[in-house]
């Protein structure tokens, strides 16, 4: 069965690959982290390694058994272009993406660099949603090779939001995704980071999607940007059959 999600911009999860290492800035607070140690204190066997990097071969084939179309986050858990993800391995999940055309599928990574070079030797299909994850002005860069990769639709999530981003080279971009971290020692976003990023998305009628404020208790934050919740989609959100 799929596991529903509760990340506002998606429907499901599904992780051929659990486990990470920090990377950057944002991974500081990784709430994957934080719930592998659960998982695997629970006894669930994909957590077996707690929040080492595994493949799990044994689930490449599970969103074919899925009838009903959904909008599938691919590696909620892990980031696919992990330097210890194989080629061969990443070639599998995008084979089985391929085949499973009623679902969308949304990829993010931080690893923007291997994407890239590997970009050339997986087969894209329009129902792969591929974005990158940029949490400060340091990381734009990751943007660049977003553009340059072969996706149909490109995203960016700009989670958790650490700084001001300024002007963003949103050419070749479809969606913008914006939130705040959340959870023990979360980091303050303020307002004027986030209006920044939704005026340059308005200008360019780019949909634009606030997921969270954050902070210690997210829900009692809330998702309100200036009176509204602010929820758009890709015109192609409609899922592919």
């Amino acid at each position: 069965m799929a596991l529903q999600s509760t990340i506002e911009w998606t429907q499901s999860t599904w992780n051929p690959v659990t486990g990470c290492t920090k990377l950057s800035p944002g991974c500081r607070n990784c709430y994957a982290e934080r719930m592998a140690k659960r998982l695997r204190a629970m006894g669930q066997r994909s957590y077996r390694n707690g929040f080492g990097l595994t493949c799990h071969p044994e689930l490449l084939e599970l969103p074919l058994r899925w009838k009903q179309p959904k909008m599938v986050f691919v590696n909620s858990m892990s980031d696919l272009f992990h330097a210890d993800v194989p080629l061969d391995f990443i070639q599998r999940i995008f084979a089985t993406m391929s085949r499973a055309r009623h679902h969308v599928f949304q990829i993010l990574t931080k690893r923007a660099d291997r994407l890239l070079e590997l970009s050339p030797s997986v087969e894209w299909t329009e129902n792969i949603w591929m974005g990158v994850t940029v949490e400060s002005a340091a990381y734009k860069n990751r943007i660049n090779a977003l553009r340059a990769s072969g996706a149909f639709l490109k995203f960016l999530s700009l989670e958790p939001l650490l700084g001001d981003l300024g002007q963003l080279d949103l050419a070749g971009i479809d969606w913008v995704i914006v939130g705040g971290e959340s959870g023990p020692g979360a980091r303050p976003m303020f307002p004027e980071w986030v209006r920044s990023i939704r005026n340059q998305c308005i200008r360019r009628s780019l949909p634009f999607f606030f997921k969270q404020w954050g902070g210690i208790n997210k829900k009692k934050a809330g998702r309100m940007l200036d009176g509204r919740t602010w929820d758009q989609m890709p015109a192609s959100a409609v899922l592919l059959s």
